[in-house]
């Protein structure tokens, strides 16, 4: 795991990924998928918010030697760190909490990918070509298609809180591409230290049971959010970071699509999800879309 890069340092390197990197990024791929059965266990016994708390102050506990002042780049990193800690993964594990499966959830939360392609035309002055519009309806159109899913459509409000999630997300991934010289660690040490608090605190407000739910909770309650913070923060994070560095955007991104795919059968495995064809369906044309979107045509540009 890569413990001194900085982002937008990449350094793209020709060819394919080596098979030593090609099992990291398989590895990125488990520990994310496995995040949502984790946070699914979590969200089973603690209140989301209070989970969420957790999760950040784990994670704030480990980084917490990278924790440091950082002159004249603050703001972007504390704004960063409300869209991201409080907002984005407040609402994830709140929709997962409200969800009645895993899958849905899984696919849903892919919608950062379209978001981030249409944000970036008026953010960052980027154009979408035919194949991205084709790219971004397909991903659009997969998420209606879940919508209707009998499942799916009894839980709106959780398709709403992931929605809202993603769109957080992109959000958050444009402010991440124009901030330069901070470290991943130091930027992920400072995502945990402000969503704890305030996660904490909107727990307080807005829950109930917090106290019974800590008192009850069993070690797999107990290392779900453990793992959440570790897995998929530490380890995942830090390995795409790492191969980020090694190697274009383009050629990484889809690689990641893994991931909404192993999330589907542990859902399935060890959660007991049915999924229908419906959710299938739509699943299908939500990652479609996203591969077309992220992945450029043969001697085209990728910024």
């Amino acid at each position: 795991m890569a413990t001194g890069e900085h982002l937008n340092t990449a350094d793209p390197a020709r060819g394919g990924l080596t098979p030593g990197d090609l099992i990291l990024a398989l590895l990125a791929n488990l520990a994310w998928s496995l995040n949502f059965l984790a946070g699914k266990i979590g969200v089973s016994h603690f209140p989301p918010l209070l989970f969420t708390t957790l999760r950040f102050s784990v994670l704030l506990l480990v980084l917490l030697p990278w924790l440091r002042w950082l002159p004249g780049r603050m703001r972007p990193v504390l704004v960063i760190s409300i869209l991201l800690g409080v907002l984005h993964f407040g609402m994830v594990f709140t929709g997962l909490a409200a969800s009645g499966d895993i899958t849905s959830v899984a696919i849903a939360t892919q919608l950062y990918v379209p978001f981030s392609a249409l944000l970036a035309v008026p953010w960052l002055g980027e154009r979408l070509d035919r194949q991205r519009v084709a790219g971004i309806a397909a991903a659009l159109g997969g998420v209606l298609v879940i919508g209707f899913d009998p499942l799916v459509f009894r839980h709106l409000d959780a398709l709403a809180w992931i929605t809202g999630a993603s769109l957080v997300m992109a959000v958050a991934t444009i402010l991440m591409r124009r901030l330069s010289n901070v470290g991943v660690l130091t930027l992920q040490a400072w995502i945990g230290a402000v969503a704890t608090p305030s996660l904490l605190l909107l727990s307080l407000l807005l829950e109930q049971g917090q106290m019974a739910a800590l008192r009850s909770a069993g070690w797999l309650d107990l290392a779900a959010p453990a793992y959440s913070a570790i897995g998929a923060s530490l380890v995942g994070h830090g390995i795409v970071y790492h191969l980020l560095t090694r190697y274009p955007v383009g050629l990484i991104t889809p690689l990641m699509l893994l991931t909404p795919v192993l999330a589907v059968l542990f859902g399935v495995l060890f959660w007991g999800d049915q999924p229908t064809w419906k959710l299938l369906l739509g699943g299908l044309l939500t990652l479609i879309g996203i591969a077309v979107i992220t992945v450029r045509p043969v001697g085209q540009a990728r910024a």
